[in-house]
């Protein structure tokens, strides 16, 4: 079965972690490279997001801001543990910022910062810490209820629970470790 949602967001570490050509839709994906060990080459980097432009995916940069507006990137990615405020300084057309927050008192910062998205995590138990805390589907819906900022899913996200996401209340949903995984699987299941 297919998932039908507004945007998909897909969270990549390395520009080869995803293929552009596998994505056929115009303007329902969002990259976030989130590289935080690895140095790149920023001329790949500046041909990865005109590939990005020429397929219409909207690619942000995490936590760097430099980086986002070297590359004119469409936004910046602030992660839980972003609290600057110098991304609300930046004062171009079609920039936006995204965060990411795992509770309410972070969801509160994050909408300081003039977050369009908030990434919520963890919605699902992600196999590398089975014992953390989740959401789950009701009490992420009570959140996003109440919230002008649009929240999205994001955490153990897999193909097997992907049919779940239908019970969200969300524009769209967060993808990362599945995607490193079966990358061809969880975009052909996303139109």
């Amino acid at each position: 079965m297919f998932i039908f949602k507004k945007k998909y967001f897909l969270i990549i570490e390395n520009i080869s972690d995803i293929n552009l050509s596998d994505i056929k839709r115009y303007n329902k994906f969002l990259i976030i490279y989130r590289n935080n060990k690895n140095i790149v080459n920023t001329e790949d980097l500046f041909n990865f997001r005109k590939k990005c432009r020429l397929r219409r995916i909207r690619f942000f940069v995490a936590n760097n801001l430099k980086l986002a507006i070297k590359l004119k990137a469409d936004g910046v990615y602030l992660s839980s543990k972003n609290n600057d405020f110098k991304a609300l300084n930046v004062r171009k057309d079609n920039f936006s910022i995204m965060g990411s927050a795992h509770n309410l008192k972070e969801i509160n910062l994050k909408e300081k910062q003039n977050c369009k998205y908030i990434l919520l995590s963890k919605l699902f138990t992600v196999n590398y810490d089975k014992k953390s805390p989740t959401l789950g589907l009701i009490k992420f819906n009570k959140y996003a209820q109440y919230r002008k900022n649009k929240l999205i899913p994001l955490g153990g996200i897999k193909l097997s629970n992907l049919n779940s996401l239908r019970f969200v209340i969300s524009e769209g949903f967060a993808v990362l470790s599945e995607l490193k995984k079966k990358p061809v699987k969880i975009i052909n299941r996303l139109f």
